[in-house]
C-alpha cells in the first residue's frame, strides 16, 4: 500500500532578484559618532554605560557614587523595581497628556532637573546644557548653590523657562542671603531650602580616587585620561572649573562642605529666607512624616522627599516608601515631591500614582550630559518622556491626574520591627 502524498509540503524555488529587492534596503549610516551613540541608547542605563566609557573615573564616580556602603541609593532604586502596576482596560489612550502644575506653574512633563553640584566637571557644558534642555522640553531646571554656572548665566541659557534655585545655608549668612536676592532678581520662581546637609556625607569613592576641587593631576589621573582625551581637551581649553556662587576652593567636596556649610541652621533661618524671596519656598531633604507636618503648619509651598541621592546619611529612609504616608498627612496643604533613585519613566509614573505632585532627576540627567553634552541631556529627557507615555498608555491612563494608588502596589522585601 502506497502512502498518500504530503499535500502540505513546502515547495522550494530559487529566489528571483525582484523578490530579494525589498529585503535589501540598508539603513543609512549616520556619520556623526556622538549622535549614533545617543540614538543607540534606549534607557538611562544605556546612557550611564556610555558616560562611564567617556568620563575619567574620578569624575564619573563623583556622579555615580553615594555615601559609605551606598545602601540608601541601592534601596531607593530597589523600591522602584519592586513596583507592581495594575492597568485598567478598554479606555481611550490614543492621546496622553503628561503636563502638570507644580509650585504655581506648569510643566509639560511630571519631572524636572534636580540641583547637582560641580556639574561642569562631568562635561564642560554643565548647567547651561541642563537649563537649555529643560527649557526646550518645557520642564523646570534647578541650579545648585554648588553649581559651576552662575545664576545669571543659567537665566541666559533658559530665558523663557522655569528656573529654580537650591540654597544651602552658609556659616557666613550673608553669602546665602545674597544668593537668595540674586535668584529673586533673576526671576527664579522657586527656591529649595535644603536641610539634609549639616555636614558632608562620607563619599568613599571620592576619597579612594583622591578626588579634589579643582581636580589635581596625578599618575593615576593621567593614566586614566589616556583613553579619554576628548574630556581632557574640553577641560583644559574651556574656562576654569570653579564654583560660580562660592569663593572657597581647594580640597575634597566634603572638606569644602564642612568648611562652608553651617550645621546649626534652624527654623529661624527658614523664616529669614522666606522673607527675602518673593517666590515659592520648598524644603528639600525631608525624611520623616513629623517634619513634613511641621513644615505644613509653617505654610511652606512644598517639600522634596529626598535622602540627597544617597549621598549624605547612608541607610536613610527611602523617599518612595515614605511618600504615601506624607501625602495622606499633608498632601492637601502643600505639594509633595520626590527624588532619589529615578532611572525610568515608570519610576516617575509610580511616584505620581502614589501621590507625588512632581519628581526630580539628578544622575539620570548627568549620565546624558557625560554621554553627549547638551544633546545627551535632550536624549535623557526624551527617553524618560517616551517611557512615561508608554507606561501611562499601558495603564490606560490618559492624563497625570488620573493616576491613583490603585494603579500601584509597593512590593515589600523588608518589614520594620516594632
Amino acid at each position: 500500500m502506497t502512502e498518500p502524498k504530503n499535500r502540505n509540503r513546502i515547495q522550494r524555488q530559487v529566489p528571483k532578484p525582484r523578490d530579494l529587492a525589498p529585503l535589501m534596503k540598508f539603513k543609512a549610516i549616520d556619520l556623526n559618532a556622538s549622535r549614533r551613540r545617543l540614538n543607540a541608547a534606549l534607557t538611562i542605563e544605556d546612557l550611564r554605560k556610555v558616560a562611564k566609557r567617556r568620563t575619567p573615573k574620578a569624575a564619573f564616580d563623583y556622579t555615580d557614587g553615594a555615601a559609605e556602603g551606598e545602601l540608601s541609593l541601592a534601596r531607593a532604586r530597589r523600591a522602584f523595581e519592586d513596583v507592581e502596576f495594575h492597568p485598567s482596560i478598554l479606555r481611550d489612550v490614543s492621546a496622553v497628556d503628561t503636563s502638570t502644575e507644580i509650585f504655581g506653574g506648569s510643566s509639560t512633563l511630571p519631572f524636572g532637573i534636580a540641583p547637582t553640584g560641580f556639574t561642569r566637571l562631568m562635561q564642560t557644558e554643565g548647567e547651561a546644557a541642563g537649563a537649555g534642555a529643560a527649557g526646550a522640553a518645557g520642564i523646570p531646571f534647578t541650579l545648585s548653590t554648588l553649581g559651576t554656572t552662575s545664576i545669571e548665566d543659567v537665566k541666559a541659557a533658559n530665558p523663557q523657562g522655569r528656573n529654580w534655585f537650591q540654597l544651602y545655608v552658609m556659616k557666613d549668612r550673608e553669602v546665602s542671603y545674597e544668593l537668595t536676592r540674586r535668584a529673586d532678581d533673576a526671576g527664579f520662581d522657586t527656591l529649595f531650602f535644603t536641610v539634609d546637609t549639616p555636614v558632608a556625607g562620607a563619599r568613599l569613592r571620592d576619597t579612594r580616587n583622591g578626588f579634589s576641587i579643582p581636580p589635581q593631576l596625578s599618575v593615576n589621573t593621567i593614566l586614566n585620561a589616556v583613553p579619554r582625551p576628548w574630556w581632557w581637551i574640553d577641560f583644559l581649553t574651556t574656562p576654569p572649573l570653579e564654583f560660580a556662587s562660592l569663593t572657597s576652593t581647594g580640597g575634597t567636596v566634603g572638606e569644602l562642605i564642612d568648611k562652608a556649610f553651617d550645621p546649626s541652621i534652624s527654623f529661624e533661618d527658614l523664616k529669614i529666607i522666606r522673607d527675602l524671596f518673593s517666590g515659592r519656598i520648598v524644603v528639600k531633604g525631608v525624611q520623616t512624616v513629623e517634619d513634613a507636618k511641621k513644615l505644613a503648619e509653617l505654610g511652606v509651598d512644598g517639600v522634596v522627599l529626598s535622602n540627597h541621592g544617597g549621598r549624605q546619611l547612608d541607610r536613610a529612609p527611602v523617599p518612595f516608601h515614605l511618600l504615601p504616608e506624607v501625602v495622606r498627612e499633608v498632601g492637601q496643604d502643600l505639594d509633595v515631591t520626590l527624588d532619589t533613585g529615578i532611572m525610568n519613566g515608570a519610576d516617575i509614573v509610580a511616584s505620581l500614582a502614589m501621590g507625588a505632585k512632581f519628581t526630580f532627576i539628578g544622575r539620570a540627567y548627568l549620565y546624558g550630559l557625560m554621554a553627549g553634552g547638551r544633546p545627551g541631556v535632550d536624549r535623557a529627557i526624551e527617553i524618560l518622556r517616551d517611557q512615561i507615555v508608554r507606561t501611562m498608555k499601558l495603564l490606560e491612563v490618559s492624563e497625570v491626574a488620573e493616576l491613583e494608588p490603585k494603579h500601584v502596589t509597593q512590593l515589600e522585601r523588608f518589614h520594620r520591627r516594632g
